[in-house]
């Protein structure tokens, strides 16, 4: 009976294998449609903040002649968009637009005594300019709150009266101003306006305001706050689908910006505007101020080629300098960072891209992709089941199963919680796969094979009674050399086999966009290296029940305590590295910069630096030394690398796959200099350490 499973089993093995090709093969032309894509969205929008520029100017000795200087000097920068916040009575007075009276101190102005029963606002226009173009939109705002508003003068100037005190008044959010919109697209800008959704949602006049926008140019609008226009009366109106339905007439799309929480109500507006999206990186003003030219400009080239940045929010502020005794800016910095031969524009056209509004990506979904996706989940399966396999033998065939029923009712449940978990599980199983079969393969080579469950180990040339042997000698350097290059390239494939899965299954523009995280990405980071240690504990010495059993007999010590704590501090720091939240050192960044600057493609250091040396070395060694196999756990980490690089979706597949295989190369001639220095030490010291060894003889007649 058990030799019938372990037939039946053996079969099922095969079956999932052809499985896991077929699923690869499946994926290529869904990694090819998206190789496509990305190829398109090829313009860059620059942007600056109107309002830093007109906090800056208030600093200086004659503020609108700033202004009009800095616009002319950005557009020569090559800054081609404004932001414009929505106003407020209170921006419009700060700029000069408005004056306002509280009933207080409307006395002090007109000289009628102060009605103590009434506290209304006064807005006297500045000009009648003004009065023509901000009259309408300050009525309609306040209507809009149910506001009383009326005509009012003083003198020759004409100005409203808002029945509501001036404190309220103030925090009433109206549309950008329109005089500054027609100012700023006369002078050659590009507008992008920054809405809000303090403003409750009329649909009428957002069709209006879309209109006079869409007359500007305006073809993308960016979000103030923590959600979308329309979100907070979407339960009501439906206000989400009426505002995507008018910015799809007005051939508007939308922005994301990287490395902050999505606005609520920005993913059902994305699906509702076909991913009408560009991402935004938005550089603080500290960091304009602070960062060098060069570094800012290299920040946006990464940005662009590696993240799929479209458009670049610069912030700037002015600041105070003891040590130049004056108000400082950041402007030129600024201005040097885009121009010159070091400047981003030129950066940026070498890698092919124009200064211009940004794009969406020409995304669509061919009918063909289901059935291949189906495909690629039922291998991603497969690797599942191949990786229980692998710690429990026999049960390849129960693991399919089980998880085939998992994933149906899991689909049924949530479609993008399938693709992700799928997608994470042949992430984990690739890498972790890989480095069990090199752990095998060197077993083989050096003890024999080991039974499955129980008993113990086939009594391999050069063992003694079936101990454990720490060195085995036989195999020559030249042949270890040859076999640590096969072992090396097999490994790195086969963890390569994991990339066709996270790419098929996760080819959506959610991801791309950012509006959607690959959740599990620390899970992926610990488990293969977790798993590699439990596969090498417990599979590589006498049998696994033994292990076991040795395990649970250890005694624990204040050394074993260190160790563990140790272990942690270094497994917590590890993972603080990992994803778009880690830190990295100024010394970091200049090393990361040189080889940016020097492959074009940076390849990831923890790879090329340091798990892919060791695990190369390490299989030479190995070979000889038992002691060795410790290496094979850190060559999980660059493996496991391996397949996150192509878990950041927004990522370009070809950065992804040249970084790879950078760091295979650089990693796999660094361990070949590790394996050389390991020669000449072990030779050294085969050399010279018997000479140190005391003579027993000599000893005893000195006694």
């Amino acid at each position: 009976m058990r030799q019938n499973w372990q037939h039946w089993n053996r079969k099922g093995v095969a079956v999932l294998v052809i499985l896991i090709i077929i699923g690869i093969i499946a994926a290529l032309p869904v990694g090819a449609t998206r190789w496509k894509m990305e190829r398109t969205s090829k313009q860059v929008d620059i942007i600056f903040d109107y309002r830093d520029l007109m906090q800056v100017a208030a600093y200086k000795t004659h503020p609108q002649q700033f202004i009009q200087d800095e616009l002319v000097k950005m557009k020569s920068a090559g800054i081609g968009s404004m932001a414009v916040y929505e106003t407020s009575l209170q921006t419009l007075k700060w700029i000069g637009r408005v004056s306002l009276y509280g009933s207080d101190t409307l006395s002090d102005l007109t000289g009628t005594p102060y009605d103590k029963d009434e506290n209304y606002t006064y807005v006297l226009f500045n000009s009648k300019a003004d009065e023509e173009s901000l009259r309408p939109m300050i009525e309609a705002t306040f209507e809009s709150w149910g506001i009383a508003v009326s005509p009012w003068s003083f003198k020759d100037s004409s100005g409203l009266k808002l029945e509501t005190p001036v404190e309220d008044a103030m925090l009433k959010v109206m549309p950008p101003d329109p005089s500054t919109l027609q100012m700023l697209h006369d002078a050659g800008f590009r507008i992008i306006p920054r809405l809000s959704d303090r403003i409750p949602y009329n649909a009428a006049e957002v069709d209006k305001m879309l209109d006079s926008y869409q007359a500007l140019g305006v073809n993308r609008i960016l979000f103030d706050g923590n959600s979308v226009k329309g979100y907070a009366d979407n339960a009501e109106q439906r206000s989400l689908t009426l505002f995507a339905d008018s910015l799809n007439k007005h051939r508007i799309g939308i922005t994301t910006i990287e490395n902050s929480t999505p606005q609520k109500g920005l993913s059902t507006l994305a699906y509702l505007t076909d991913y009408n999206v560009a991402r935004l990186y938005s550089l603080p003003a500290r960091d304009a101020a602070a960062k060098s030219p060069i570094d800012l400009a290299d920040r946006f080239q990464l940005a662009v080629k590696d993240r799929s940045i479209r458009m670049f929010y610069i912030h700037a502020a002015a600041s105070s300098s003891t040590a130049k005794s004056m108000i400082t800016d950041p402007m030129e910095n600024i201005y040097n960072s885009l121009q010159g031969p070091d400047g981003f524009l030129t950066k940026m056209d070498k890698l092919g891209f124009t200064p211009g509004p940004a794009e969406k990506f020409d995304y669509s979904i061919p009918s063909w992709q289901k059935p291949l996706k189906a495909l690629v989940a039922l291998g991603a399966i497969a690797f599942i089941a191949l990786l229980i396999q692998a710690f429990l033998p026999g049960a390849a065939v129960p693991a399919f199963i089980i998880g085939l029923i998992g994933s149906a009712g899991l689909y049924v449940l949530s479609k993008s919680t399938f693709e992700q978990g799928l997608a994470l599980g042949a992430a984990i199983s690739a890498p972790t796969l890989a480095v069990i079969w090199a752990i095998r393969r060197v077993r083989t080579h050096t003890v024999g094979n080991r039974r499955p469950v129980g008993g113990t180990d086939d009594i391999a040339p050069g063992r003694v009674n079936g101990g454990m042997r720490w060195v085995f000698p036989g195999i020559s350097a030249g042949r270890r050399f040859l076999m640590a290059i096969a072992i090396f390239a097999t490994t790195s494939l086969i963890s390569l086999c994991g990339l066709p899965f996270v790419v098929g299954l996760l080819n959506n523009m959610t991801y791309k966009l950012v509006l959607e995280q690959f959740r599990g990405v620390s899970l992926l980071h610990l488990a293969p290296i977790a798993l590699s240690g439990l596969y090498l504990v417990l599979y590589t010495g006498e049998s696994v029940i033994g292990n076991v059993r040795r395990v649970l007999k250890m005694q624990i010590t204040v050394l074993w305590v260190a160790v563990a704590a140790v272990l942690g501090i270094m497994a917590m720091y590890y993972l603080s590295r990992t994803g778009n939240a880690g830190s990295a050192s100024s010394l970091e960044l200049t090393f990361r910069n040189f080889l940016e600057n020097t492959f074009g493609v940076r390849p990831r250091t923890k790879e090329f630096l340091l798990s892919h040396p060791l695990f190369f070395a390490g299989i030479f060694v190995a070979l000889r030394y038992r002691a060795a196999w410790v290496l094979f756990i850190v060559g999980s980490i660059g493996q496991l690398s391996m397949v996150d690089t192509f878990a950041h979706i927004h990522t370009p597949l070809q950065i992804s796959l040249i970084r790879d295989l950078l760091g295979l190369a650089l990693g796999a001639l660094i361990g070949l200099v590790l394996m050389g220095v390991w020669q000449v030490v072990e030779g050294a010291w085969k050399r010279w350490a018997p000479r140190f060894k005391p003579n027993k003889t000599s000893l005893k007649s000195g006694a």
